[in-house]
């Protein structure tokens, strides 16, 4: 997927409210958008800003690249001729019609427990509130070996037997409804453990419900490190308050943190458009998460020598002199930041992060635009891979990790040579995209 771009869905327009031939109600199509939005479908299943929904984006693979298909209603290279038999089979089996089987980069193992209404109204959406669009799906890249149709249908079909189950939403009885419809939201429909769940060596995620300590607990992916999200000190989300979590999910700002990476196609395109309800739902799942996900965190003690030497007269480090140079007009030099919109690097989750992949790629390649109510915002994370050797992105990374009481592992110069090859420059361009 590239991971690079910043895609602004501004305003679900609806074919729907023109379209004679629409035959659901105006509630079910409403229903089905949010639900699209929910699921952030316009995300992976847009490769072009013109053609919405109709498939494209390149996403990478253990082994090889593969691109996204078509969804929108289009008879011929679309889903125009699914009944929704064949669209609930693909959303929650994994099976398209013809029994082509799918990747789980579609994250139908978290889709598998969503309710038979919310897939009746989100299929009502797609066949009625989406425009069609002729585009043909592009076929993987991978081994010529196992590039074949029959070849891939079998693997999979092995995979799907092993890993995947189509069991519907429990609520858990001893909890709220609000705890229940964040749980439904965060594991299913949000699909949250599909970036925050480690995978195993087969792609599959290692849990997807939170009766499972590994659900949400932090991984890699695409050269970004989606963090641990349980209440574990330092590199989870134990400092923050469900206000916090939520406020987060709605604007893409934190007291400690800031989206970028693949969270600000999140919140560009989905999050923001929840209801405050469901997003303290969603808040109040993640933060009953316990503590232990990855043991030995703590919250840092805020140690003034760094600054007290950064302000001090005399030869600098190599980490510093960069620090100075680059990163303190934003990020101050005491490391707290300046309000949340240019945010602390002192007690930052992806700063304290045992995986350092997240901070090594927004140093290197910044960070897309944070785009709220249409309004793209005033602050961005630049690119310094022009500006910065690996050398000195190695050093003033190492540097802001072990700062100001951080205490996190310094990184290497191979690390950072290593992602600087395998990802492209980020793009501060804003798509406008419209689900339609």
């Amino acid at each position: 997927m590239n991971m690079f771009r910043t895609l602004l869905a501004a305003g679900l327009v609806l074919a729907a409210g023109s379209s004679a031939w629409a035959a659901s109600p105006p509630e079910l199509l409403a229903q089905g958008e949010y639900i699209a939005r929910a699921g952030d479908c316009i995300v992976c299943h847009t490769g072009e800003a013109d053609k919405p929904f109709a498939g494209g984006l390149k996403m990478g693979t253990p082994l090889g690249a593969i691109y996204t298909t078509n969804i929108t209603p289009d008879k011929d290279t679309g889903i125009g001729t699914y009944t929704f038999e064949d669209f609930d089979s693909a959303m929650r089996r994994g099976i398209a019609k013809g029994g082509r089987r799918l990747f789980p980069a579609m994250p139908y193992p978290s889709y598998a427990n969503m309710a038979e209404a919310d897939m009746r109204a989100l299929y009502a959406f797609f066949m009625e509130g989406v425009q069609p669009a002729a585009r043909a799906t592009e076929k993987p890249e991978l081994p010529s070996l196992i590039n074949k149709p029959w070849m891939l249908n079998l693997g999979l079909a092995v995979w799907q037997g092993v890993f995947h189950k189509v069991t519907a939403f429990a609520p858990q009885t001893d909890r709220d409804a609000a705890w229940n419809r964040g749980a439904y939201l965060v594991e299913g429909l949000g699909h949250c453990g599909s970036c925050h769940t480690p995978r195993g060596i087969f792609f599959q995620e290692k849990a997807l419900i939170s009766t499972n300590p590994v659900f949400l607990s932090g991984a890699q992916l695409d050269y970004w490190s989606a963090p641990n999200l349980h209440a574990d000190l330092g590199d989870g989300l134990g400092a923050w308050s469900e206000a916090d979590t939520a406020a987060f999910l709605k604007t893409g700002h934190a007291p400690t943190s800031t989206a970028f990476g693949t969270m600000i196609d999140v919140v560009n395109n989905s999050t923001q458009y929840m209801t405050d309800a469901d997003l303290a739902a969603m808040a109040k799942y993640i933060k009953s998460l316990p503590a232990g996900a990855r043991p030995g965190g703590k919250t840092p003690v805020y140690d003034e020598a760094t600054t007290k030497h950064l302000n001090a007269p005399g030869e600098k480090s190599v980490g510093e002199r960069v620090y100075l140079q680059r990163c303190s007009s934003c990020h101050a030099r005491d490391g707290k930041g300046r309000d949340q919109y240019l945010p602390p690097l002192f007690g930052n989750p992806a700063v304290l992060d045992a995986d350092s992949s997240s901070l090594i790629n927004v140093t290197l390649n910044g960070s897309q635009r944070i785009v709220l109510d249409g309004a793209p915002d005033a602050y961005r994370m630049i690119p310094f891979r022009v500006l910065l050797n690996d050398e000195e992105v190695a050093a003033v990374v190492s540097y802001i990790r072990g700062g100001w009481g951080n205490n996190a592992k310094p990184v290497m110069a191979k690390d950072v040579a290593v992602i600087r090859k395998l990802t492209d420059p980020a793009s501060d361009q804003v798509v406008i995209l419209k689900m339609r």
